[in-house]
């Protein structure tokens, strides 16, 4: 890919990656069928962001309500992640990228808990890319994890109430070293963020993709970016305050 001809690239891109399940019913197949063909979606969007030279790429894989679903199916994403992680951390290695993984683990039976440690130890120097997973995440779990993790630090006396500003809740997020998302994509259709990354979306571009997950392929997620290039983020500016920014 020629990154010159792109313009602006996003730092950060998060995705919501839905439809797998409607793109298995369309074809007559059981859901779990969807979320395996949705694996060859996974390296092609990581093989256009890492060659666009976006520097974090957030996947959502398994939310917090997702447990609501079939016991069948949540048996068998289970074993799709398990299997996923073994057979690609490797790869990751091999291609310089980092591996992280957020959300609340404890609800994962141990055998995949172990697997995400043995991953991220794996490929933890990593530098060229980051590939980092949302699962069991909810947005909502993620500011309450922080607010507990600051309540703590004021009833040891360490922080004041006072202390407590946007910012340094932030860095207490899942996510609280890494750039916050600028573009975030959804597949499948809808136009919703559904619990992802509540706080750290507040200023993200949105990115709507008629697609079911496993057809948004290379040429899709580069339409993703040029449109992403298109756009004049303001942050609460002007436009004209925007440009003459540029300019200077």
């Amino acid at each position: 890919m020629d990154k010159s001809k792109l313009g602006a690239v996003p730092r950060h891109v998060a995705i919501i990656m839905d439809g797998n399940n409607r793109w298995a019913k369309k074809r007559l197949l059981p859901g779990v069928a969807g979320h395996k063909a949705g694996v060859d979606a996974v390296r092609a969007v990581i093989e256009v962001c890492a060659e666009a030279g976006v520097e974090v790429l957030t996947l959502f894989a398994f939310s917090s309500e997702n447990w609501q679903r079939p016991a069948e199916e949540v048996g068998a994403l289970m074993e799709l992640f398990l299997g996923a992680l073994r057979r690609e951390a490797k790869k990751l290695l091999d291609n310089d990228i980092g591996l992280r993984i957020i959300g609340d683990r404890s609800r994962f039976h141990p055998e995949l808990q172990a697997a995400m440690r043995e991953a991220e130890a794996l490929t933890a120097g990593n530098r060229r890319f980051t590939l980092q997973i949302a699962a069991n995440y909810g947005g909502q779990w993620d500011i309450a994890q922080a607010a507990q993790r600051l309540a703590r630090e004021v009833q040891a006396g360490h922080l004041q109430p006072e202390d407590i500003t946007p910012g340094l809740l932030q860095t207490c997020l899942a996510t609280g070293d890494l750039p916050l998302p600028d573009l975030c994509i959804r597949t499948g259709g809808e136009h919703r963020i559904s619990n992802f990354l509540l706080w750290q979306l507040a200023y993200s571009e949105l990115y709507f993709s008629d697609l079911y997950w496993p057809d948004f392929k290379h040429e899709a997620m580069r339409k993703a970016l040029a449109d992403f290039a298109t756009r004049q983020r303001r942050f609460g500016k002007t436009s004209e305050q925007v440009e003459a920014e540029a300019r200077s």
